[in-house]
């Protein structure tokens, strides 16, 4: 009976992240209506609060349509490759001393596989569509994707050559006197700027830019499979929230209030730090992108890495 605990946690996190994007759909329109001085959601429920189940529902209800001019396979399984590399890269998250689904030796090279991983479903949607709106919408997924993924796997050598583990129990741990946002800030800007790109977040919302090309990738679907592309969205501004706060903002540490609640407000200030960028920035252009990814991200992130480097062998 030693599986019966396990897959029960198992089960309860899966429980929590699938319903918490609900909560956070109202949340950032909330914020986002109070930062540009309007209404929210403020009628479905007391304060809209059942506005994101309305959405649900509009969702299950609609037409589930399949393009006869698209892959009809590919199509199909794109949007659930997202939902599911996001949610095994949750696998890996301490989120208390207790509570967690594996603690793997290399559990953060294993988030950054899965981070990689992501886009694939975003370059199989367009292709498999068959639409040029759609196929632009998955090649700047793909070109973007390798502007940001070199500066954020760079932004957290120095953490790990700080905590001395790949293991993100450890890195937390090493957090105990001090967090690696305090040693670690350029490290901490740089993983923030390709995680907003990561999630496809604006002002790197390029993939899907309705101003340009529609919707982009998912231009062509409709019901739930459109809903899942905004599933692992969400989920993926989450995963982002607890991955920053595992990696820069202690962890679980923190005095007075249990281990779980301190992960979680973290995990909520980062969160509501997007919400925020969204409410203020225009999106950017295709070629500031990359030129910001190439030129200024990555050589910042290799200078960190050195002085980071230096530091720590002159501390020995």
């Amino acid at each position: 009976m030693n599986w019966v605990r396990p897959t029960l946690e198992v089960a309860a996190i899966l429980f929590v992240l699938l319903n918490l994007p609900l909560g956070l759909i109202w949340f950032e329109r909330r914020l986002l209506a109070w930062f540009q001085d309007r209404y929210g959601p403020n009628r479905v429920g007391r304060f809209g609060l059942l506005q994101p189940v309305a959405d649900a529902l509009k969702l299950f209800l609609k037409e589930d349509w399949v393009p006869p001019f698209a892959d009809r396979i590919v199509f199909t399984l794109a949007p659930g490759l997202l939902v599911v590399t996001v949610l095994l890269a949750f696998g890996v998250i301490p989120f208390s001393p207790r509570i967690r689904v594996s603690d793997l030796n290399v559990g953060l090279l294993f988030f950054l596989g899965m981070a990689s991983l992501g886009v694939y479903s975003i370059v199989l949607a367009g292709w498999a569509s068959n639409s040029k709106y759609s196929l632009i919408g998955g090649l700047r997924a793909a070109a973007q994707m390798i502007s940001y993924e070199i500066p954020m796997g760079l932004s957290v050598v120095g953490v790990v050559m700080l905590a001395g583990s790949f293991r993100l129990g450890a890195i937390v741990e090493a957090q105990r006197p001090l967090w690696f946002c305090v040693t670690q800030p350029l490290g901490l800007l740089i993983f923030l700027i390709a995680t907003l790109a990561e999630a496809r977040r604006i002002p790197f919302d390029l993939p899907e830019a309705d101003a340009e090309i529609i919707a982009g990738y998912h231009t062509e679907y409709s019901s739930m499979k459109f809903g899942m592309f905004f599933l692992g969205e969400y989920l993926d501004i989450l995963l982002v929230g607890c991955m920053t706060t595992a990696l820069f903002l202690g962890g679980w540490h923190g005095p007075w209030l249990p281990p779980l609640m301190w992960f979680a407000l973290k995990a909520g200030a980062v969160v509501t730090l997007f919400v925020w960028v969204r409410s203020v920035l225009p999106r950017f252009r295709f070629d500031q992108l990359m030129d910001f990814g190439w030129k200024v991200l990555i050589p910042v992130s290799l200078l960190n890495v050195v002085v980071t480097a230096t530091i720590a062998l002159a501390a020995r």
